[in-house]
């Protein structure tokens, strides 16, 4: 029987310098798309893939995220005074009671594989997700719900995957891989940031990973790259070649929020589906443009 993946692994110690002087004091991935932070999308993300354990990889600064998803008996106390019991029910219930939260200093930025690594303590002999915030993904089905019921099915490591233009090849890891069911390919081959002429496929790899407890043996093994860091691409590489890894096309629309205009873009479409605002701002959108 596979194991079941419960635990999931979100690395937010970068400084997001693309948002300055915004994310100065405040973490990037606290960034709000309309009314929540880019960090809760991405745990809710995961408690519906049937994630308890969430094991934030932070560094400096990054308190603000430890302390949106503690109490604030203050703010709830305000609140249940002022008779706002729909807002006090949404902060009650940013977590579920069955969900739990560890949160481990990473003291340098040394690369996406280096805070994979540093969860190795508390994840264990266990499969695993990853998630980054930064790439918001919009789907009816959350997409690491998707893949987890690959993995299910598999057993294999997965990697989140989506078609770019050819020419934005050099802006992530590129897989070389063969289509072997519907949206399902296997994975021969992966570079980190290739130039179009020499990229593989235009199949990009995003924030979405599933991995097999053997990639920690493989990141401790990688060679340090430009400025000491350790890459998870290389990790992947070198655990396609003991393990078959699958990448997947999941279904839904992926926002690149670690861009500014990805992030607009984001706030704009979400905000004109929102419950309470949706209608008005679509009407001001349409005025706007005549």
């Amino acid at each position: 029987m596979r194991k079941k993946i419960t635990k999931a692994v979100f690395p937010v110690a970068g400084l997001g310098t693309r948002f300055l002087p915004a994310t100065k004091a405040s973490p990037k991935e606290m960034l709000p798309i309309v009314d929540k932070p880019l960090i809760q999308y991405a745990v809710e993300e995961a408690v519906a893939a049937g994630a308890t354990e969430l094991i934030f990889i932070i560094g400096r600064n990054k308190r603000s995220i430890p302390d949106h998803f503690d109490m604030s008996f203050e703010l709830e106390a305000t609140l249940q005074a002022g008779k706002k019991f729909e807002v006090l029910k949404q902060i009650q219930n940013i977590l579920p009671k069955n969900v739990s939260c560890i949160y481990i200093r990473q003291a340098e930025a040394l690369g996406l594989g280096h805070a994979v690594l540093l969860a190795k303590s508390v994840v264990g002999d266990d499969p695993f997700s990853v998630i980054l915030a930064d790439d918001l993904i919009d789907a009816e089905k959350p997409a690491m719900q998707q893949m987890v019921e690959l993995f299910g099915l598999q057993g294999a490591s997965i990697l989140g995957v989506e078609d770019v233009d050819p020419s934005e090849t050099a802006s992530y890891g590129i897989v070389d891989a063969k289509e072997v069911s519907p949206n399902v390919l296997e994975l021969h081959g992966i570079v980190e940031k290739p130039q179009p002429d020499e990229a593989p496929s235009n199949l990009a790899v995003v924030g979405r990973y599933i991995l097999t407890p053997e990639i920690f043996e493989c990141l401790e093994n990688v060679k340090p790259g430009k400025g000491g860091e350790i890459q998870l691409t290389d990790g992947i590489a070198a655990l396609m070649e003991k393990q078959r890894i699958l990448a997947y096309r999941f279904d839904g629309k992926r926002y690149d929020c670690g861009s500014k205009l990805g992030y607009v873009k984001a706030n704009v479409e979400f905000s004109m589906k929102h419950d309470e605002i949706g209608e008005e701002f679509s009407q001001y959108l349409r005025d706007l443009i005549k």
